[in-house]
């Protein structure tokens, strides 16, 4: 076991799968709340927590520490929400008033007074997962990197969380209103996830930054939201990806040679591309599918339709013959070969010789169309339909 954690490879690995697990749990309900970057309000807003509270009691780690930045972060949240709440500013005008405020306020106070302090606002943002091995603390008789206790303890904080008020966040998220009538108090089950999330932030810092942190919280989350409309699966999908994100980065970075966090970070935006390519819903693919599939649907109605208005005219074998439809309907060749062939391929029509006939279901469908466009048709002497 010792050896294990003396692995400065598998502790970075270690840190990043907790760092993925800790984000994506307060991540996914962010995501649906609308309220993602205010991740990244509380992740500048957090350092005015961090120099605020060096000033006052000296420490620089630890938790007091953590918590003078959760308090901070909670702080960020509520100024912003009530600025929002006045009406006079949107919520992405307050988020930016607030947050550049407080970030500005904890680097004076750093500059001003922890100049010969190890306090720096780019370790602060930035991180260094690589480094995370060097930092340990004694525990068990086993001497285990900070970064990964202060995130296994995060980790199972806001697992901890989310499974004890599952069912307050989930109203807060989808219908505040309703959970205050039932007693729920959405306003403080959701202070109590930002303040999660400002810790959890905090822990992150020797992992991966503030800056950093955002991306596993939000990009995760959202990722997941594409593949899944449940919540219990989206959540355990945000943490998968997540994971697997830290993984394979760090196998990339180690390749390249690059920033391992960075890369970790990249990779989010990796599988979230993919996913934006190949969900089964809501993908780009399955997108087109479906708009390719609703035009050929409204193509062959269009086809029943001049099927019909013409099934008793005397030029019936000419109007409806399949040479042309491209120039009544106006189609390209193309066009009226997949059109035709869906139309034989879902028994609307079939073939007589060179003349298409509508079977009973596609004179069923021309008519259902007819009777859905009569009533906005003017009639004689009308100038058109009433509004």
């Amino acid at each position: 076991m010792s050896a294990f954690f003396a692995n400065p490879d598998a502790m970075i690995l270690l840190t990043g799968l907790l760092v993925a697990l800790a984000a994506a749990l307060p991540g996914c309900f962010l995501v649906l709340r609308g309220s993602a970057l205010m991740t990244d309000a509380i992740s500048h807003a957090i350092v005015f927590g961090i120099a605020l509270t060096w000033l006052v009691t000296g420490q620089i780690s630890g938790p007091v520490q953590i918590a003078g930045a959760a308090a901070a972060g909670l702080l960020t949240v509520l100024l912003i929400e009530a600025l929002t709440r006045t009406r006079r500013l949107h919520n992405d005008a307050a988020m930016g008033l607030v947050f550049p405020t407080l970030f500005a306020a904890g680097v004076l106070i750093i500059n001003l007074y922890a100049r010969e302090i190890h306090l720096d606002t780019d370790t602060v943002l930035l991180g260094e997962i690589g480094f995370v091995w060097l930092d340990t603390l004694p525990v068990a008789g086993l001497e285990i990197p900070q970064a990964v206790v202060n995130l296994s303890v995060f980790a199972a904080l806001n697992l901890a969380y989310v499974l004890l008020f599952w069912k307050p966040l989930k109203l807060a998220v989808f219908d505040p209103d309703f959970a205050a009538l039932q007693g729920l108090r959405p306003g403080a089950v959701l202070g109590g996830l930002f303040a999660l999330t400002s810790a959890t932030a905090v822990a992150a810092f020797d992992a991966v930054g503030a800056i950093l942190f955002v991306a596993f919280v939000i990009v995760p989350a959202a990722t997941a939201y594409l593949l899944t409309h449940s919540l219990a699966l989206m959540v355990a999908l945000a943490a998968g990806i997540g994971m697997a994100s830290a993984f394979t980065g760090q196998v990339a970075a180690v390749a390249l040679d690059v920033s391992i966090g960075g890369m970790m970070a990249l990779m989010t935006g990796v599988f979230f591309a993919l996913a934006l390519v190949a969900a089964p819903r809501q993908g780009v693919i399955a997108t087109l599918a479906r708009r390719r599939a609703e035009r050929l649907d409204f193509a062959c109605r269009t086809l029943m339709t001049h099927l019909l208005a013409h099934a008793d005219g005397p030029r019936v074998t000419e109007e409806n013959a399949v040479s042309a439809l491209e120039t009544h309907l106006r189609w390209k060749r193309p066009e009226v070969r997949r059109v035709v062939l869906h139309a034989l391929d879902r028994g609307l029509a079939r073939r007589e010789g060179e003349m298409l006939v509508a079977t009973e279901l596609g004179g069923a469908m021309g008519r259902d169309v007819v009777a859905s466009v009569a009533p906005l048709i003017p009639k004689r002497g009308q100038d058109g339909p009433a509004v």
